[in-house]
């Protein structure tokens, strides 16, 4: 009787395992009873400093367990391990882009293929500048526990002046019956605004930060700001907030200011009243590539800690849409390279953001051609722009305790490469696979994004 019982326990605790497993989601985190050895690496690891080869990295579940020179591994560190030899291979942590949208408006499938090339691309984090948070934390809790292939998100609830909610973005974010302006995820704000309860409303979301948008005067741009960082959120900021002069926005303390041209307006000598009449930059004063009111900013925004999110990509783009007969761009790449440029020479901390993406055929996402932009045309060695898309993309998230880097105690975020990147920035485009929380993501199982996922523009 005693025999029967036990292998009618040993049965059940069978089938309840592979019942288990079975529910499991396709993209799950590693369990914390697997452990990996990634051997033989060159590691560039994230911090600025120079790749070593040979080196180890251990990882336990979604965690790193340890980061080593390859001849230190221990009998007790491989046992029982699997182990994947990473010869004439390149380790870096998973990349960050610290400026993109996914949902503005709603369109889950597109923005589920969207995210699908990003983590296979090695994107594993993205920092989501406004949307319709309804469908922002569904994609980020469907990634999270695995149900779909995608980065982590974390997201910004937006504040803006009432004139701003006239924009056509904010009735694409404010569907289901809400009025532009009213919902908890995108408000309107004046002086007769209850701040706390704003900002309460908008932490409800379960955004992380507050986005600073447009159309605030320097008053109201300095207190939702001290509430915004009272309740414990951070504060992401365009540089210039119409008519609140980028001086007066760094004034204010946000953690991160996105746009490096916004900050141009500092410099000119009439500046935009509203966010709708932006207007040309003259680039003449910024020839040199030392003006010395950008001097200043940067100078402060460095002894504040404030990241610059500069977007290169976004005023080539803008620019290539103008010179097929589209409204002149109030800020060229030229001018924006020139600007970020100097803000790395002051030392200013710099992320590596898009706010666009590429076409649907495109292999890998905007993330990479930002990257190239940053060493091409703003001055970054191949190493600064790498740390741009890592730890200082995980700053810019509040996340540089967790991701970004490659050091025991961090996420098990990493991605995979066959050529040298610091050799040449575009051997990015050379993903063999990417890790998130753990869990393997090989490029060569990449389904690229369809038409029917993503249709063409009419």
């Amino acid at each position: 009787m005693i025999a029967w019982l036990t292998r009618f326990a040993a049965c059940a605790a069978a089938l309840f395992g592979a019942a288990l497993a079975a529910a499991q989601p396709p993209f799950a985190p590693a369990p914390e009873t697997e452990r990996v050895v990634y051997r033989h690496a060159t590691l560039i690891d994230g911090t600025g400093t120079a790749a070593r080869r040979d080196m180890a990295v251990v990882t336990r579940g979604e965690r790193i367990e340890a980061v080593l020179a390859d001849a230190a591994l221990t009998p007790a560190q491989t046992d029982g391990a699997r182990v994947v030899d990473l010869s004439r291979r390149f380790l870096l942590p998973g990349l960050i882009d610290s400026h993109q949208h996914l949902a503005t408006p709603p369109n889950r499938r597109q923005a589920e293929a969207l995210m699908r090339r990003d983590i296979y691309s090695g994107i594993t984090a993205t920092r989501i500048m406004a949307d319709d948070l309804r469908s922002i934390a569904e994609l980020d809790r469907a990634a999270r526990v695995g149900e779909i292939a995608g980065p982590d998100l974390y997201f910004a609830a937006v504040a803006a002046g009432p004139s701003f909610f006239a924009d056509p973005r904010t009735r694409a974010i404010s569907g289901g019956g809400w009025t532009p302006g009213e919902t908890p995820w995108a408000q309107a704000i004046d002086d007769r605004t209850d701040l706390p309860l704003a900002i309460a409303r908008a932490r409800g979301t379960g955004a992380t930060a507050l986005k600073i948008y447009a159309n605030l005067s320097p008053r109201l741009v300095r207190r939702l700001t001290a509430e915004a960082h009272r309740q414990g959120l951070a504060v992401w900021a365009h540089g210039m907030v119409f008519p609140t002069p980028p001086a007066d926005v760094i004034a204010a303390g946000p953690d991160v200011i996105s746009h490096t041209c916004y900050l141009a307006y500092q410099a000119v000598e009439r500046r935009p009243a509203r966010y709708q009449d932006r207007a040309p930059i003259d680039p003449a004063p910024f020839a040199s590539g030392d003006n010395p009111v950008m001097a200043r900013l940067f100078a402060e925004m460095r002894r504040r800690n404030i990241i610059l999110d500069p977007t290169l990509r976004v005023y080539r783009e803008v620019e290539r849409r103008s010179a097929g007969g589209g409204r002149p761009p109030y800020c060229t790449l030229d001018l924006a390279a020139r600007l970020t440029d100097q803000a790395r020479r002051a030392g200013v901390l710099l992320s590596a953001g898009t706010d666009g993406d590429t076409p649907r055929e495109a292999a890998y996402p905007a993330l990479f051609e930002e990257l190239e932009l940053l060493v091409s045309r703003a001055g970054m060695t191949p190493l600064e722009a790498i740390r741009a898309a890592t730890r200082i993309g995980a700053m810019t998230m509040g996340q540089n305790r967790q991701m970004g880097v490659i050091a025991p105690g961090y996420r098990a975020n990493l991605v995979v490469l066959e050529r040298d990147p610091v050799a040449d920035i575009a051997n990015m485009r050379s993903v063999l696979f990417a890790v998130r929380r753990g869990r393997r993501f090989e490029r060569a199982d990449y389904r690229p994004i369809s038409r029917e996922e993503m249709p063409d523009d009419d």
